[in-house]
Order: structure tokens, then sequence, then C-alpha cells
């Protein structure tokens, strides 16, 4: 297939757009470079500097089967302070994107979504059936974007899918998280246990859970690739879908760090800190509907691996 891959200068985009090289596909990145890498686009794909407002203008001319629609502002707190950039951004940045579809010869596009859109869950694991009750712009710009993609699946002018992430971790390809800010868990625990922090917080000790921290749903960066090629191929005109995409299995914040400690073979200085307004206790997906639909299940579910995969990668980075 010809697939554009939106943001795919960053971390996941970089590697969703390696893995549809290997997969034989004639691929063009479409990134501005605002978080994304130069270098992280993999040999072999076509690469276009600009924002997804002007996709029109900076395509015009070349055709595409379907999109990977990942470009996205995606910093929770960043949101809170300023919600007008996600809306920039994230919702009209893919109204415009939708609206250059027809010009572009697509009609199929896999939507990078977000847990964040449920909120507070009533019940866990989360499924799709779950209430949509985003509580930052962040997940309310991703539950938008969702809707517009709904909307034109029902007129008929597109296949789309949305992926629902939970959290993402490990590296692929020699390719890992270098976000500035970090704000993710495994990338800041391996930094320092590197000695390129002092230490780290754990925000909460007294959640109801088996050791009082916050449960999380883990999944490789390498399984949400292929999530993404396994979307692409049964993408349906006229339909949209939506799956969690998680283990299934949580891990607590103090097992996250354990697995660091014990792959790094490094001890962490961690200090324990209030609670995160907003942090529910526990957060898990059931990724039962991409297991029957999609006929994806995490291939590399130990969170142990995940993190030696960055870990690897962070030290050739650093050598």
């Amino acid at each position: 297939m010809r697939v554009l891959v939106t943001g795919g200068a960053g971390y996941i985009g970089s590697i969703v757009a390696l893995r549809l090289v290997e997969s034989g596909d004639a691929v063009t990145v479409l990134d501005d470079l605002s978080t994304g890498h130069r270098d992280a686009v993999p040999a072999g794909a076509a690469f276009v500097l600009g924002r997804v407002h002007d996709a029109a203008e900076l395509l015009a001319g070349r055709r595409f089967d379907a999109v990977v629609h990942l470009a996205a502002s995606s910093l929770v707190a960043e949101s809170v302070a300023n919600p007008a950039k996600y809306e920039e951004n994230n919702v009209v940045g893919s109204r415009r994107l939708v609206a250059a579809l027809a010009g572009l010869g697509a009609d199929r596009l896999v939507f990078s979504s977000s847990a964040a859109v449920y909120g507070e869950p009533d019940e866990v694991p989360i499924t799709e059936d779950a209430p949509a009750r985003p509580v930052n712009p962040y997940g309310a710009s991703k539950l938008a974007v969702d809707g517009l993609l709904a909307e034109q699946a029902s007129l008929g002018l597109l296949g789309a899918v949305s992926l629902r992430y939970f959290n993402v971790a490990g590296a692929y390809g020699g390719l890992g998280e270098r976000h500035d800010p970090e704000s993710h868990l495994v990338p800041i625990a391996l930094e320092a246990a590197l000695g390129l922090r002092p230490g780290l917080a754990i925000y909460g000790d007294d959640y109801p859970t088996r050791d009082g921290t916050c449960v999380r749903d883990y999944i490789h960066v390498a399984d949400l690739a292929a999530a993404h090629l396994a979307a692409l191929e049964r993408a349906v005109p006229g339909r949209h879908r939506v799956y969690n995409l998680g283990n299934g299995t949580g891990f607590t914040v103090r097992e996250v760090l354990s697995a660091v400690e014990a792959v790094t073979a490094r001890s962490l200085e961690v200090t324990i800190g209030p609670r995160r307004a907003g942090d529910p206790a526990v957060l898990v997906a059931s990724s039962a509907r991409a297991a029957s639909e999609l006929g994806w299940v995490p291939e590399r579910p130990e969170i142990a691996t995940m993190i030696a995969d960055a870990w690897r990668v962070l030290l050739a980075r650093r050598s």
C-alpha cells in the first residue's frame, strides 16, 4: 500500500513507519519536527516537513491508499495549561487532514487515539463500551477526533479505526523514546538508573492496590505498531471501529521500578510524593475486541522485555 504516516518522526510514529517499510509498503512521513526527530524517520520512507493542517498543499499531486494519523500534542499537564493548543493541533489539524483525504485518494485512516478518553473508569478492565468522560483537554481532543471519524464513516466517506492506547514502552529497530520533557515512567527510571537524573518520585503510595501504588497497563511499542498494520488491513470504508490496546494485565509503579532495577542491575533513588489529582488507582484495558476482530494479541507482554529493549537503545544512544 501507499501509506501516509503523520507524526512519523515521533516515538510511536517512527516505529509504525519502520514496520510498514519492512512490510513492503510505500511510506511517506509528514511531520513538523516540533517534537519528532528527522533521524528517526526510517530509511526507505519519503519525508515531508510540515503540519497536518497543510497536508492538501504539501502533498498535492501525491496519491495514497491509507493514512496512519499519529501527529498530535500529547502532554496532559500542558493540555490543562494551554487547552487552545490542543484544540488547534489535535482537533483542527485532524479536521484539515480529513478534508484533504479525498484529494489524496485515501479512503482508510487509522487514528492514534488514547485511553485518556475514558477519564476515571467505573470498572476495570476497561472495554470500548465504557463511558467516554475525559478529565483533561488532551483526552477531550482525542475523543473529538474519534467523533469526527465516526461521522465521516457514517457518511460513507471513510473507513476509520481509532486505536485507544494505554501505556506504551519499549523500543524497536534502534528507535526508542526521546521526549523533551520526558513524562513517562520507564524512560525516566532508565535515565535515573544511568545517572542522568538524581532519582525519581512515586506520586502516592496509599492507593487501594497490592502495594499502594497505581496500577497501569503497559504495551510494547512493537506490539502497538503491529496493531496499526492489522487495523490498516481491516479498515472498511463506511465503518468506524474503536479498539483498546493494552496487555490486559497491570503493573504497579513499584513493580515497574523493581523491573528497571533488575534489568539494569542498578539501584534507584526513589522518593514518595503526594498523589496527583486525577490519577485513578487502576487503569487496565480489555483488548478482547482487538483480539477477535483484528486477530491482534501482544507478543511481548512482559514488562521486563519492554524495559530491556528500551535500556539497550538508551545505552546505544549514549555510547
